[in-house]
């Protein structure tokens, strides 16, 4: 017999990647504030970064970058320039907000969790029809970012449900491993690093992990599958 299809308590969003294509963004600026620096960015430095804790990135590209600047300037160098780009185009990834609007539809709880600091986070949501999200958790808020457990155990604990019983989505093995961390079961849609598949034979990951190619498509029930 197989165990019966349960639908999550709550849903947990990642932002950068998942519901909005905004690494490239992000890219951008680290090219822009290193070379401007006078230092030399590759991409294997900017796909490192992909899913990371704002000021852990910032502490990186002070030191592969030679930006002698603190992580914190740096955090906020970049965020000056996507804050810019993401008021004049808001790159939404196919299929998330009809994903989202599904969910909040059925009434199931939902929270935002990204690393991203709350001055850019609060950009997207503007975007948003009001209450797509019942609470959010931004990198500024948590002492440890992702891959560390912290965002998605802090976001479970402000909707009052136990993170068992929440499905978090993901598009990179940085964030993956946060929300497993967690206890939260994951949907990983990866975008522009891969999930490797392997991921799923972890201890931590063992029938707590699914992978798809895209949203599109998925709706809000088909998450009990997850």
């Amino acid at each position: 017999m197989t165990e019966p299809r349960v639908l999550p308590r709550a849903v947990l969003w990642d932002m950068d990647g998942t519901l909005v294509d905004t690494e490239p963004y992000w890219i951008a600026a680290e090219f822009d504030i290193v070379e401007s620096h006078g230092g030399t960015w590759t991409h294997d430095h900017a796909k490192a970064l992909v899913g990371a804790d704002l000021l852990d990135a910032g502490e990186y590209i002070r030191r592969h970058g030679g930006v002698e600047r603190s992580p914190h300037e740096i955090v906020e160098m970049l965020l000056d320039r996507v804050v810019e780009k993401i008021r004049l185009d808001v790159p939404w990834r196919p299929g998330a907000r009809e994903l989202l609007r599904g969910v909040r539809e059925i009434g199931l709880a939902t929270a935002l969790v990204t690393m991203s600091w709350k001055r850019f986070s609060d950009e997207v949501l503007a975007c948003l029809p009001a209450g797509s999200f019942h609470v959010s958790v931004t990198g500024d808020e948590v002492d440890r970012g992702k891959p560390h457990p912290d965002p998605y155990l802090l976001a479970a604990e402000r909707l009052g449900v136990a993170p068992a019983e929440c499905v978090a989505i993901e598009d990179s093995p940085t964030g993956t491993r946060s929300a497993l961390a967690a206890g939260c079961r994951v949907l990983g849609v990866p975008h522009h690093v891969d999930i490797p598949a392997s991921l799923a034979d972890e201890p931590s990951a063992i029938g707590r992990l699914t992978l798809r190619d895209s949203l599109v498509g998925l709706g809000p029930h088909d998450l009990a599958g997850i």
